[in-house]
């Protein structure tokens, strides 16, 4: 046993004080009575009757005493040390999206959340706790606390995430704690069965919930109406479901239909609109049946206006590629000039400069510019032109492959391919600034690349001859990088497709774009960096988001509906091994014992004890 305050025993200088104030204090009253006679009568009475008055005062002392040998006891704060009596937990609890299904009026992290607060109660004082909570990220939110209360508290404050979680980090995480403590009990709280897990205790906090979702939602639009078209899943049993769709805000559905769904079986639906809801901005599609997961039971669908006409300006004295090139990909007036006819007083306003084998005395300010072989240096576009390099064999051209999102989105559907490459014998060597990516190189040397000029438009750079010295437009690639680099050089702000809780969001930062702002479904405001051509916003909820763009003093605005991922829909689901490696110690962290509540109690007892006697001496006294 120790103390945690020792000096709390310095109360024990009262009890001799007690002591001495006993010895010292009188033993009588003065009273002033009518008779000597009848003081003696009554004093033999009360003596023959009650005995234990003789003992009061010695009773009362003693007391007295064990009171203040308590409170110094209580003070001192004994702690008993229990041998091996404690131990160390970490608990892994799961805060993936299907943890927020519902029964009963509690959802499974609830029950999860609660399971581990049983277990710290219920553990020795002297314990450790760790808390690693797999949502968005893996995060430990604690780690060794001593502190029950706080560890509850810390608890308490942890909310589920709608998104797939990352186990794989978690098992990491319990990996690194049992390695360095093989004697750590790892507790994995989660919805998921695990059917292998060494050293582990799985916890499933699953129950008899329902759910049922809408997935790959789309429509079509034609002269006569809407066709809206999608799947529904029933993942307890089999259901009768009923899915309506709302156009632009409506409360009551435009159209319905009903379906029977069986179990884990997806079933195609088809609702049709009338040639009213052609012009909609927004459709809800929803199910209509309630369940334990309201989170995939709607998704909203947008319609975009048509891409915009890009007048597109070819300053070329051989444009037979870049013409053929721009024609595919329609939505783009094209006027074509021969380099000699080039005056930017003439040709301006354009959304599209493309200098094939040529090179202007200055930069267009007012559209996006590329660049096909570049002859001469140009002010302001960012780059500098080096010596040609010549080969008298082919070099194959090397595609980026960093993971970084600007080049997998400019590179998206590229294959890196050797076979699939093309090669080149003759390229110009330039030199770029920070704001550039380069795409594809040569030796080391960027070949295409793209950024930012110096008014702050898009700029795209073959530093090479497209006709003479590549095979590039022959190429497997060369179709597919010439659509990503259009749609790089006149983006929408956000490109359509279809979202889940832990995507990041790509938006195209704009010519003339000083701000832009994502409001989340919860209302939570967030400003993005606008300093490059793209920036990320990483969604954590299910459910509609707005990004507003300021572009030149004007707001333009897009929203963006995020669902549930598929991975968390399922009533019950499968999760991979989540083991920890090594052999289980069993020494144990010593416990300790430090509860002053029978303290407490035997305190009030005595001093109950000691007023009573203190009462019945007075009485005596009347």
């Amino acid at each position: 046993m120790s103390f945690v305050n020792p000096l709390g025993f310095l109360g024990l200088i009262a009890v001799p004080v007690l002591i001495l104030i006993y010895i010292l204090k009188r033993k009588y009253t003065e009273q002033v009575i009518s008779s000597t006679y009848l003081w003696t009568l009554s004093e033999r009475f009360l003596r023959r009757k009650n005995p234990i008055s003789r003992i009061t005062g010695i009773i009362s002392l003693i007391l007295q005493i064990f009171i203040v040998i308590f409170i110094s006891l209580a003070i001192a704060n004994p702690v008993f040390v229990l041998k091996g009596m404690a131990n160390d937990y970490c608990f892994v609890l799961d805060a993936s999206g299907s943890m927020n299904m519902t029964l009963d009026g509690s959802t499974r992290f609830e029950r999860a959340r609660d399971v581990i607060e049983q277990r710290i109660r219920d553990s020795a004082e002297g314990s450790y706790y760790t808390l690693v909570v797999v949502g968005d990220v893996t995060s430990v939110e604690y780690r060794d606390m001593e502190d029950k209360a706080t560890a509850i508290q810390r608890l308490d404050e942890v909310q589920p995430s709608q998104s797939d979680a990352d186990t794989g980090a978690a098992n990491l995480r319990a990996n690194e704690y049992f390695t360095a403590n093989p004697s750590v009990n790892v507790v994995f709280v989660t919805d998921k069965n695990y059917s292998q897990h060494e050293n582990v205790e799985v916890i499933n906090v699953t129950a008899a919930e329902s759910n049922y979702a809408v997935t790959d939602a789309e429509y079509s639009v034609a002269r006569t109406g809407v066709t809206v078209t999608g799947t529904l899943y029933s993942y307890a049993a089999d259901a009768q479901l009923n899915v309506d769709v709302f156009a632009d805000g409506a409360e009551s559905a435009a159209a319905s239909a009903q379906c029977e769904v069986k179990q884990g079986v997806g079933t195609s639906f088809t609702v049709d609109l009338s040639q009213d809801y052609v012009g909609f901005s927004s459709i809800r599609v929803q199910i209509r049946e309630a369940d334990s997961l309201p989170d995939d039971n709607a998704v909203i669908l947008y319609q975009r206006e048509s891409a915009a006409t890009y007048s597109t300006l070819i300053v070329s004295d051989a444009p037979f590629f870049l013409e053929a090139t721009f024609a595919t990909f329609g939505n783009m007036q094209r006027k074509v000039i021969a380099t000699e006819d080039y005056d930017p007083a003439v040709y301006s306003g354009y959304g599209l400069y493309v200098f094939d084998s040529f090179s202007p005395a200055e930069m267009p300010s007012d559209g996006a510019v590329w660049f096909v072989n570049p002859t001469s240096n140009v002010k302001g576009s960012g780059f500098t032109n080096g010596s040609a390099i010549v080969s008298e064999e082919a070099i194959k051209m090397q595609l980026n492959s960093s993971s970084s999102t600007k080049v997998q989105t400019l590179l998206k559907d590229t294959i890196a391919s050797e076979e699939l490459l093309a090669s080149m014998t003759q390229y110009v060597k330039c030199r770029l600034n920070g704001t550039f990516i380069t795409l594809a190189s040569c030796n080391g040397d960027p070949v295409i690349f793209a950024g930012s000029n110096n008014y702050d438009n898009r700029e795209v750079v073959f530093a090479f001859n497209l006709r003479e010295t590549t095979d590039f437009v022959l190429s497997y690639n060369y179709l597919i990088l010439m659509r990503n680099l259009i749609d790089y050089t006149f983006p929408a702000l956000v490109d359509d497709g279809t979202f889940y809780c832990g995507d990041a969001l790509t938006v195209n930062v704009l010519t003339g774009c000083t701000a832009i702002r994502v409001d989340s479904p919860s209302g939570k405001i967030e400003y993005l960096d606008t300093d490059e051509a793209f920036t990320e916003y990483v969604m954590k909820e299910v459910g509609e988001y707005t990004v507003t763009a300021t572009i030149n003093g004007t707001q333009q605005s897009v929203n963006v509906f995020c669902s549930l991922p598929e991975e968390e829909r399922r009533v019950t689901a499968e999760g991979t091994s989540f083991s920890v490696d090594g052999e289980a110690s069993t020494v144990r962290r010593d416990g300790r014992y430090d509860d002053l509540l029978y303290i407490f109690i035997i305190l009030a007892v005595l001093v109950i004890a000691d007023w009573m006697v203190y009462c019945y001496e007075q009485y005596q006294l009347r």
